[in-house]
């Protein structure tokens, strides 16, 4: 006889404190099952053996599998195709109910639905949860229900609406107010209903056809320090002053309402940040077609030059623009990159190069530890001025005005590009005022071509 189970499946949220999908299923049913699948969708397509990512994940769910243990539990692991996998485990077990939190992505959303639809077919209710994002998708609209295209006035309801929800509470503390409302799920409460069995085994990287790519991975605790000068410090790439976050909050391991709205409420401008996250959450699931294509469809005129040569110059940090060099070295090296670096890189790529924002979101996507579709996609149309700005395409950053602003004494230049100023240091791939007055041209062009 088939034993019988509640499962939740583990996806974006790889953590057992504070985590709303989870909380539910340990709170509703008896025998609750983890469950995480490496999805061979997405494994297959990665070229890099080594991919940081894979192995930080594995890492995270060895780390949930000993957790588990000390329960009496166990996270069941599976590697192959969603859907078999469900097959599969339909007739291993009998499934009462499955549990999981929402995922935006449209590759996400369109294998949830194969589940659910496999699921329903058997009479199994599958239920998910937001627990990615402080507001999702249709919370933060326009009075007549349609979503907000530009940040700012969608920031304005965000932040009234967060507001809002704490202003009943009576309590003087900021913290304490934030507390209640964003209550962190209490799992270990319900840990009793966790299915009782032996511990499975997991699948090595190696079983996979992945290796230890021995990267160092940002620690998921960060100074209060750093988060009370965020908006003094976080311009500068030559000085610790971002919390780099950003991998934690794209695989989970860190809860967004209680460690980093909490957090938020000590500097407005980490909070901002809190907010693009969302807003381009909600950006993508609004508007999958962005997954693919600009946001605003008139820029698919453009006249892209694509020049293969620079492409590759640009990706390898041989530009001959200190600070876009900089940064794309460290990315490599590192597999992160400095905020403020990011919108200078990817603005000389669209903007000096004329090459299309999707093969440099393409190679963010392929080297960032902390690549998250929503936010690569729409920082990328930023950049390029085919997203949601209102006026975009005028701003090109200029790369050594920035470098003087934001690395004045070149520390962050000479860390990452160090025969800078000698005679082995490239010459600019382009000059910076004719790149300007070719990128304004062309783009005028393709948009009045576009207008008919």
């Amino acid at each position: 006889m088939s034993k019988s189970v509640s499962i939740f499946w583990f996806r974006r949220d790889l953590r057992l404190d504070d985590n709303a999908g989870f909380y539910r299923a340990l709170k509703n049913e008896k025998n609750v099952l983890p469950l995480f699948i490496f999805d061979r969708e997405i494994l297959d397509k990665l070229e890099n053996k080594k991919d940081a990512r894979v192995e930080f994940i594995h890492n995270e769910i060895t780390r949930l599998h000993a957790e588990l243990k000390e329960q009496g539990s166990t996270i069941l692991v599976r590697y192959g195709s969603p859907e078999k996998i469900w097959k599969a485990l339909l007739k291993e077990y009998t499934i009462n109910a499955v549990y999981t939190n929402h995922d935006y992505e449209p590759y996400a959303k369109k294998r949830d639905a194969a589940v659910e639809a496999l699921l329903t077919k058997k009479d199994i209710p599958f239920n998910t949860y937001k627990d990615h994002v402080i507001f999702e998708k249709d919370e933060v609209v326009k009075g007549d229900g349609d979503p907000y295209v530009v940040f700012t006035p969608y920031s304005k309801i965000w932040k009234k609406k967060l507001n809002s929800r704490m202003v009943n509470n009576t309590a003087d503390n900021v913290s304490a107010k934030i507390s209640y409302y964003f209550k962190p799920y209490p799992n270990k409460k319900y840990f009793k209903n966790l299915f009782q069995t032996k511990p499975e085994k997991i699948i090595t990287l190696k079983e996979m056809g992945f290796e230890s790519a021995d990267q160092a991975i940002p620690d998921r605790s960060v100074p209060r320090k750093i988060i009370k000068t965020y908006d003094e410090t976080r311009n500068f790439p030559a000085i610790n002053g971002t919390t780099r976050l950003g991998l934690h909050f794209r695989f989970g391991t860190i809860s967004i309402r209680d460690k980093a709205l909490k957090a938020s409420r000590i500097n407005e401008t980490f909070l901002s940040e809190l907010i693009w996250r969302d807003f381009y959450a909600m950006i993508l699931d609004h508007f999958p077609h962005v997954a693919d294509g600009p946001f605003r469809k008139k820029y698919e005129a453009i006249d892209w030059r694509n020049n293969e040569k620079e492409f590759k110059a640009w990706c390898e940090g041989n530009t001959g623009y200190p600070i876009v060099d900089a940064g794309m070295r460290e990315l490599n090296a590192t597999g992160y990159m400095h905020n403020r670096v990011r919108m200078i890189t990817a603005s000389f790529l669209t903007k000096h190069l004329l090459i299309n924002w999707q093969w440099g979101e393409a190679y963010f996507a392929e080297k960032l530890l902390d690549f998250d579709l929503a936010s690569n996609n729409g920082g990328w149309q930023w950049a390029a001025g085919t997203g949601t700005d209102a006026a975009p395409y005028f701003r090109i950053f200029n790369p050594y005005t920035q470098a003087d602003k934001f690395d004045k004494k070149k520390e962050y230049i000479k860390e990452w590009v160090p025969e800078f100023g000698t005679d082995e240091y490239p010459e600019a791939i382009v000059d910076h005022k004719e790149a300007r007055e070719r990128c304004l041209r062309v783009y005028k062009e393709g948009l009045a071509k576009a207008d008919g």
